[in-house]
């Protein structure tokens, strides 16, 4: 069906938005590749919620989006922080994707005899980015992308958990819980860049 190959299509542009995320030091494209990546959310969500319910994902995502570009593009004083964990090659982050790929793609069936009707799709899609959020978050500790390690790693939740509940309520909540997250790591970013003088904030 032509749905199923979008929907695959949409797991591929996961895959490469995730690693992308992962490797790239270039805060803009981190941001576009998440903004991407919720074009892909909102696709597989739909799949199981009416089309009004599956676009505020997207919506509430690109907020999340806008708002954290506009904080990082506003503080221009903030160079790019080095990573303290190690290690910090980008083919070991390849390698740690590789490895979130190889166990997406051996549950994945194993998940959909269990439970059945949700769709492999949404299932690998899920999968995948709830394992790329949690690689980002244990290779960096840089704030900005340690928020968008969780946002990746929610909006992996928020695909499968669409395919079991389908209750506008807690598609409210998610929505609300992306926002404030995204206000959160901006304000965080905006108050980490602050200077600070005899233990006073200028």
């Amino acid at each position: 069906m032509a749905a199923d190959i979008i929907s695959w299509l949409a797991v591929g542009l996961m895959l490469a938005t995730s690693t992308t995320m992962l490797i790239s030091r270039d805060w803009r494209v981190s941001l576009g590749s998440l903004a991407a990546q919720y074009i892909s959310v909102f696709w597989l969500a739909s799949r199981h919620l009416p089309f009004v319910m599956g676009s505020v994902k997207l919506i509430a995502g690109w907020m999340v989006v806008a708002a954290l570009g506009m904080t990082r593009l506003g503080l221009t004083n903030l160079e790019e922080e080095e990573d303290t964990f190690w290690p910090r090659g980008r083919w070991f982050r390849v390698i740690l994707t590789f490895m979130v790929l190889l166990v997406t793609a051996g549950s994945t069936p194993r998940i959909e005899a269990a439970i059945p009707g949700l769709g492999l799709p949404v299932i690998a899609g899920g999968l995948l980015l709830i394992g790329a959020g949690v690689v980002h978050l244990g290779v960096t500790s840089n704030l900005l992308r340690v928020t968008l390690g969780l946002l990746t790693m929610l909006a992996g939740f928020e695909i499968i958990y669409a395919a079991v509940e389908s209750s506008i309520l807690v598609t409210g909540f998610l929505a609300i819980a992306n926002l404030g997250l995204g206000m959160v790591g901006s304000y965080l970013l905006a108050a980490g860049s602050t200077p600070i003088e005899n233990g006073e904030e200028l």
